[in-house]
């Protein structure tokens, strides 16, 4: 049976890069092949080595005006992509390529507080300013256009009068483990076998 090869596209530690490592360990289907990083000191390297998966590191300008990624991802035979807090727009060769097949999570319900610059901690200071009682997670599609494509699954959490940045983020965490890796496999085995 064919084996879905995906790379993980992450900037930051990669705790959710390393859930979605783990979750697909023993799959026979879906594999996790690759994680690459734009930031030389992001500390999901480190996880890739501890878990044994191939990395590598690019800069924006390879991404963007070379074909350093692209060769990467072909020699690894990859068929999706997953975005894990990746903080770098993707370029558009690389969408049309991978057209229905680069996935991303967002910490909020899009299409509220998406957009550039809509990451992390600002995303969750955005909802508590908002006022808003309700929070979560959105997966879905990668367009050309930040937090823009189809929409695969949301969750949702609620938002207390007393929590902070730092407590809403422990929440969409747990939304973010229990769900991403589940939502992943379910699309690429109805879309890309």
């Amino acid at each position: 049976m064919y084996q879905i090869k995906i790379a993980i596209f992450a900037s930051g530690s990669g705790t959710n890069a390393e859930n979605i490592v783990d979750f697909f360990k023993m799959d026979s289907h879906i594999k996790v092949s690759l994680i690459l990083s734009n930031k030389n000191s992001a500390y999901v390297l480190e996880r890739a080595r501890k878990l044994g998966v191939k990395s590598a590191v690019f800069t924006a300008e390879q991404l963007n005006n070379s074909t350093f990624v692209d060769s990467i991802l072909a020699e690894e035979k990859i068929d999706a992509i997953i975005l894990s807090g990746f903080l770098l727009k993707v370029p558009d060769r690389i969408i049309a390529k991978y057209s229905g097949r680069i996935i991303n999570i967002h910490p909020a319900l899009l299409p509220k507080f998406g957009g550039k610059g809509m990451y992390g901690m600002k995303v969750h200071k955005a909802v508590i300013d908002s006022g808003d009682t309700e929070s979560g997670i959105t997966i879905h599609l990668v367009d050309e256009f930040y937090d823009n494509g189809t929409i695969l699954f949301q969750s949702t959490c609620n938002v207390e009068p007393g929590d902070t940045p730092e407590s809403l983020a422990e929440k969409i965490h747990k939304l973010e483990y229990r769900y991403f890796p589940e939502v992943i496999g379910k699309y690429l085995q109805e879309t890309v076998c």
